[in-house]
């Protein structure tokens, strides 16, 4: 398989979320990735990078988020990097807790740990990257 890579640059305003489903579609235009596949990854995409612009950015249009893929050696990666203060995932509470299942949000970081094959955070939470084996 060739090596595969796309970049998208959003600003952090929230009807932006909106263009990762064209850049997911067109970076598996490149590949032949079954509809289950496309589903997760359009999923753990959208919300790394409804994270980023709510917030690590706090939906400040001057602040950007960065949108990476690369696709080499039967894996396909996204990065997801914004510009915010940056977060510990590891400090994050269980959504799954029952005092914490009323709650509105809190289950996008669990969403993406248990959808992709791998999931890493660097740059003190700054950038996370999606890997998925195709």
């Amino acid at each position: 398989m060739p090596q595969f890579s796309l970049n998208l640059t959003l600003d952090s305003h929230p009807q932006n979320i909106a263009e990762v489903e064209p850049f997911v579609v067109k970076t598996l235009q490149e590949h032949a990735v079954n509809e289950e596949l496309f589903g997760t990854i359009l999923t753990t995409l959208t919300e790394a990078v409804t994270n980023a612009i709510l917030h690590g950015n706090r939906a400040r249009t001057t602040k950007k988020v960065y949108i990476s893929t690369q696709c080499a050696a039967q894996k396909l990666s996204f990065t997801v990097r914004d510009e915010g203060n940056g977060f510990n995932p590891d400090n994050l509470p269980d959504p799954t807790a029952p005092e914490n299942m009323a709650n509105e949000g809190g289950r996008g970081v669990f969403l993406m740990k248990q959808l992709c094959d791998q999931v890493i955070f660097s740059e003190n939470g700054r950038v996370v990257e999606l890997q998925f084996s195709l």
